[in-house]
Order: structure tokens, then sequence, then C-alpha cells
């Protein structure tokens, strides 16, 4: 990278420590548990629900081109392993990229309300997650370089701030914030957890995306407080919701070459339009604004890459030959499935599949990082496959470390030929347990399974510093967004489950400490369509392109 380090990394130890306390205690104090849920109002503020659109009025405004009606790569071919021809950066491309990454994908409707979906997933559908667009000088956009606000809603970009120097078309960077207060609205003091989830979505999204037009993708390092500085989250007029600096991404849309230049931050920026006020009332959780403070800056830099040995070889074999384009706009959550339906062994693996982390495949092309999550699978309807408690391990470097980490009287019984990663512990009927251990939530028993993320916890943020408590929920994240478009890939449908009780799944494992912890839930089965529910589309004709 360039001017987009400007790292210091200068915590010191006692520094570190603390961060790290104030980390582990957020997390012990956001559990939910049998006999109390973690703190929230109990109940909604209609009032005060937080607008879903970040605007800048005032701000000079490029309407992006639409292309719904163009056809993109089969869905299987972005895994593959073979590169792709990239397409040049322009208004066109730009504008496709937003489109399968982070923009509508249909608004839904009941008598006296309406809300948006969006491409990138988003809990409780309350959309955390703002993102940035650092452009060089792009024909039909600018002839100078500048940070745009996507706005969703319109699809469109807002400039924010302008820099005169030239730069070539190799890329352009992505920025993404999280405006707690969105989630904490619903949610409370659980709220920064569910932000991050959903970086973790938006980053895969984005991964997903860029695939379809050729282009790589890489998370970078970056100081927080510069980010804040380039994009005027620490302006005067900022609102009482403020946004907090997550991740940067480096797009790459030609042959490789140096990232352009951003400013310095003794570059003088000229700003443009004002941020609205989201909501007219706000609650304080100052449990969130403390880790986020203690997450927001590494005690070093990111040097503990992924080891070669947990990247896997090509991918399974995909049949769905559906366009990647159609796949991503039609993925949805299932608020309800059939208890019924099974799903065959052969679509099973091939969905977890996509999970595991590969080099040149999206999403974890874009991801560097020591692989730290594993799925511990409840299995109800798979046909081949026995009911009960499985484990997909991500990286076999780790199974040693599990096994010694679970109850000892597991099966362990691989399921599948060498170097598979599934491994049986138990067989047994497990519906009502999933549900219990997801709130309750009958869809974590009616799908054809569920999940549980299983994190390597302490050890994760005691190497890489506190900042790796944001990673590792992106991390689910991403994995969450391949599940939920595998699902789709397999006719099926995908839900994130955020509501669970964390230390009823580390006592049924046998886990005694915080080495590893359970981050995010999942299900996915045969969706049940709620009649009442009725959908139009994100944008109006007269936005398509021919």
């Amino acid at each position: 990278m360039h001017a987009a380090k400007e790292n210091t990394f200068d915590m010191t130890t006692p520094q570190r420590d603390a961060a790290l306390e104030k980390t582990f205690a957020y997390h012990e104090e956001t559990k939910h548990h049998l006999q109390r849920y973690a703190r929230s109002l109990g109940y909604l503020e209609w009032a005060d629900q937080p607008n879903p659109f970040r605007e800048f009025p005032g701000a000079p405004r490029v309407e992006l081109p639409l292309a719904r009606k163009k056809e993109s790569p089969p869905f299987a071919e972005l895994f593959s392993g073979q590169p792709r021809t990239a397409q040049a950066l322009t208004r066109q491309t730009l504008g496709l990229f937003f489109e399968l990454s982070l923009a509508l994908s249909a608004w839904k409707e009941t008598p006296g309300a309406r809300w948006a979906l969006r491409i990138n997933p988003s809990s409780g559908n309350l959309h955390p997650t703002e993102a940035y667009a650092l452009l060089p000088p792009v024909e039909g956009i600018a002839a100078h370089g500048g940070a745009y606000h996507y706005l969703s809603r319109d699809h469109a970009l807002e400039l924010r701030c302008r820099w005169e120097e030239a730069a070539s078309l190799g890329g352009f960077y992505l920025a993404l914030t999280s405006i707690p207060w969105r989630e904490a609205w619903k949610y409370g003091e659980r709220a920064f957890r569910y932000c991050q989830h959903d970086l973790g979505h938006a980053l895969a999204a984005v991964s997903f995306s860029a695939a379809t037009l050729g282009w790589k993708t890489r998370l970078q390092t970056s100081s927080p407080e510069y980010i804040t500085w380039l994009l005027g989250l620490d302006q005067p007029a900022q609102p009482l919701e403020p946004e907090i600096p997550e991740a940067l991404v480096w797009i790459q849309t030609g042959p490789p070459q140096p990232p352009f230049p951003l400013p310095t931050s003794h570059s003088p920026l000229q700003w443009f339009g004002q941020p609205n006020q989201l909501s007219k009332g706000h609650t304080e959780w100052p449990l969130i604004d403390e880790v986020a403070a203690a997450t927001s800056q590494p005690s070093a830099p990111n040097s503990t890459p992924a080891s070669p040995g947990s990247r896997w070889p090509d991918p399974r074999p995909m049949a769905c030959l559906l366009p990647a384009g159609t796949l991503i706009r039609q993925r949805r959550s299932a608020v309800d499935f059939d208890g019924t339906t099974p799903l065959s062994l052969a679509a099973f693996l091939q969905l977890l599949d996509l999970t595991l982390p590969r080099s040149q495949v999206p999403p974890f092309e874009l991801w560097d990082l020591p692989v730290s999550v594993h799925l511990v699978l409840f299995v109800h309807r798979v046909t081949g496959l026995e009911p009960g408690l499985y484990l997909w391990v991500r990286d076999l470097q780790q199974l040693d470390a599990l096994r010694t980490a679970f109850r000892p009287d597991f099966l362990w019984q691989c399921e599948q030929p060498q170097e598979c990663p599934l491994f049986a512990l138990e067989r047994a009927d497990l519906r009502e347990f999933a549900k219990t251990l997801s709130c309750h939530q009958d869809i974590a028993a009616d799908g054809a399974f569920s999940l549980g993320m299983l994190t390597q916890f302490e050890p994760a943020l005691r190497a890489r510093g506190p900042q790796a408590y944001r990673q590792l929920f992106w991390e689910t994240g991403m994995i969450g967004q391949s599940l939920y478009l595998g699902a789709e890939a397999a006719g099926m449908r995908a839900t994130g489950i955020g509501c669970y009780f964390d230390d009823v799944l580390h006592h049924a494992l046998g886990l005694k400490d915080r080495t590893w912890q359970s981050l995010y839930h999942f299900t996915i089965g045969t969706p049940v369509n709620d009649p009442r529910l009725r959908s139009a589309p994100p944008y109006g004709e007269e936005r398509m392109a021919n």
C-alpha cells in the first residue's frame, strides 16, 4: 500500500493488555444465556427507528448505470480457479460492481409497510455497513481523484472529498464503515457483534462481485485514524450516529501495478455535503463505545498470514450454471423452512466446500489472515448422512488442537475419503437441541442442517492484537455469505442466526475456556414463503440498461 497505511502501531504492552481485557469483558457481557439475554431495551422505540440510508445532502452526485439484464459468467465459473479477463474500470463496470455487491436487490411490501433488501445481508435488515469508493480519475465520473459515498437507495455516488493527484487505472480502494446505532436500536449491547458479522458479509459480497468482472480483491492494512480523516468521519457536522472505520480493500481492475497514491494526512481536502441524521432520539450503550475503541487499533501489523497448508486445492466441480448475477440478486434470508425436504449428500458437501479458503477464488482470495473458524454441524436431513453432530475442519492443521479441546467421548470418524474435512462426532437426533441452542427458534431445527461457527478465539486475539476480535467476526460473515450463495445454488435458502446461547454450545462440546468460542450460527433448508409479502423491483424500469 501507499499513503493508506500511515500506521504507527505504537500501542504499548500495558495499553494492549488493557484493550484485550476490555474486549474479553465485552464478549462475556454480551453472551446470551438460558436464564437471561444480553442487555437491550427489551422493546423497540419505533419513533427512533434509524433511517436505513445515510446520505450527504449538498454533495455532487453521480448516478451509476444499472445492468440488471446483462448476463454475468456462470456462478460455477467463479470457482474454477482459472483467471478471467479483467474488464476495464469505467463508469459502467463500476456500476455493475456495486450492483452485485452493495446495491438493493428488491423492495418488500406488506399493507402499510415497505422496506428494502440489499445484496449484502444484514442482521434484522438494519444495514449498519456503509461503503466509500476511493477512486482515481474515471471518465464519466470525474477528472480527478476523490472519495465517494455509495448510496444504495439511488445506486449513486456522492462526492465527499476530492484530490488532484493524477493516477493510473490499475484499480481503486473500497472503504467500509459501520454505524453501530443502527443495530443497537434493536439489539442493544450485542449490536457490535452484528456490525462485524455484516462487515464480513459485505467483504465477501465485494469479492464475489469483483470476480464476475475478472477483478481481484485484497484486504489492506490501514490506520483507522487515517480512514476517519480521509472519509470525514470526524467532521464537526457529523451527526449523533457516528460511523467507525472498519476495513479497506484494494480492488485490482487491471494488470498488477502499485496502488495509486492516496492523499497524505497533511494534504488539504475539499469537503462536500453534510451527513443526514438517522434518528431523532438515541439510547447510549457505553459498552459498545468501549469495545469499538479497544478493537480499533492493532498492536502490530497484520504480519501473520495464513500458512500455506491452510489453503485448499481446487474446489469441487460445481453444477450450478445460473449466471452469477442472477444468483447474487435472488439471494434472500429464509424466515421459515418446511421441516421435511432433505438435501443430498453431494449438494451438502458442495455447499460446505465453498467455505474452504482458497487463494484464487472468492471470497477468500481477499483474505490472507490465518484460518480461525470451523463449522459445528447439526445434520437433520441430509440424504446419505446419519443425523447427528459433525465438524467441518477448515484447516486440518488445527485438527489435533480441536480433538484435545473437545469431549473425549466423541467419535471423530472421517466421513469421506482422505483429506475431506468432515468428521462425525455423535450420531443423534439433535433437532430439539439445535432449536433450543438458537434461542428456541424453530428455523434451526426445520432445515436440512444448522451450524455454529467455532472460532479459535483468545489465542488469536493475544497473537494478533485486539483488532482480531473484529476480524474473527469478519471471517464468520464471509463464510456466511458463501453459505447464502451456496444454498441458492443448491435450490435451498439460508439464514444467519445471531441469537444463540453461546456457552450452551461450548458446554456441549466440552470446551472449558476461551480458547474456542462460537461467534455465529446459520441454518439452511427449503424455504416456506410468506404469502403476505409482495416484492417490487429495486429500481424503476427507467433506470434499467438495455
